[in-house]
């Protein structure tokens, strides 16, 4: 490949010297085969956009000559944008979710099956969930749920609670990063639950981050810990009480109970996934997924991807239409 000698081509220039093979721009014809590769695999982004090979390409020219490496990196990394952007303008062609809902289950599973230390599987599923909010951000999903942590897990012996706890306080702050995803995307953060039953330490980790997002509005991302449903729901009927103390408690409406679950910050959930082929509910949403449509694939949660997502959204416009239909008939 021809070694650069400037770096003020614009994506349009690129792409012309690239196919005439004038100026000092490496041609299709020089390119080694992994880069060629590369290069035929942007074709399909580049019949929505045909800039987007100019873009790519110049990483092609920047990459030439010393320090290829990173640049081969980072040719990667935008090929891996594009496809998925071309990949969501499909898509966007029919109706998207407004709601994702996650039961994040496998990731002790994942560890012991790759024979890793205990916490490897749930740090994975944390990077798992990163990429998800990443996907769901790109797509303009407005709001995601995760079910982070059930009260039944107290349940489980006592050091595996502390690693989880410590864990959890470690993922917690890093939110507060001014690197993380939460500020990058501009997502606000609620932790649901009865967050009474976490350490001191964890429940002012949370309460940090919901009061440091609680002016961001362009994904909302609700952490579920220390939860489950009977549990939301029992709050809510003893809140609904408390409300009307000075009236008749009988006069209490379904429209009293939901205005005070802790979840009536968002719409119910559009999909329900549960990772690892698991089909039951767990005491999860009960009350906001009656409606909701159920996908369950078979990979762990660390092993959770684009994919997974992509296949879950076309099932949920397939049945979209009928799904709405039964709302309306509620």
């Amino acid at each position: 490949m021809c070694r650069r000698e400037n770096n003020d081509l614009s994506g349009n220039d690129v792409v012309q010297s690239f196919i005439t093979g004038s100026g000092s721009f490496p041609t299709f014809a020089s390119l080694n085969s992994q880069l060629r590769i590369l290069v035929l695999s942007l074709l399909p982004s580049t019949i929505s956009d045909p800039k987007n090979l100019g873009t790519v390409l110049h990483f092609i020219y920047l990459s030439s000559g010393e320090g290829m490496g990173g640049g081969i990196r980072q040719l990667l990394e935008q090929v891996h944008r594009l496809s998925r952007r071309c990949l969501f303008r499909v898509l966007s062609m029919g109706p998207l979710p407004t709601h994702l809902a996650f039961i994040m289950d496998g990731n002790r599973r994942y560890a012991k099956k790759r024979g890793l230390e205990d916490g490897s599987g749930h740090k994975a599923g944390f990077s798992a969930l990163m990429s998800m909010l990443q996907y769901c951000y790109e797509l303009g999903i407005k709001y995601v749920t995760v079910y982070a942590f059930s009260i039944d897990n107290f349940r489980r012996k006592p050091e595996e609670v502390q690693s989880l706890m410590d864990l959890m306080l470690e993922k917690i702050k890093s939110l507060l990063d001014k690197e993380s995803i939460v500020h990058e995307y501009g997502i606000r953060v609620y932790f649901i639950g009865n967050l009474g039953l976490l350490n001191d330490q964890v429940r002012a980790a949370a309460e940090e981050v919901m009061k440091a997002t609680a002016k961001n509005s362009r994904v909302v991302l609700l952490v579920c810990v220390a939860y489950n449903s009977t549990d939301e729901i029992v709050q809510a009927v003893k809140r609904s009480c408390v409300d009307k103390a000075d009236r008749d408690v009988e006069r209490i409406q379904l429209v009293d109970i939901e205005e005070n679950m802790q979840m009536s910050v968002a719409p119910e959930p559009d999909i329900l996934i549960r990772s690892s082929g698991e089909t039951r509910l767990s005491n999860f949403l009960l009350w906001q997924t009656g409606n909701s449509q159920l996908f369950s694939p078979d990979a762990l949660w660390p092993e959770i991807g684009l994919r997974h997502l992509v296949w879950a959204i076309l099932n949920f416009q397939r049945s979209h239409s009928y799904l709405e239909k039964k709302k309306k008939q509620l």
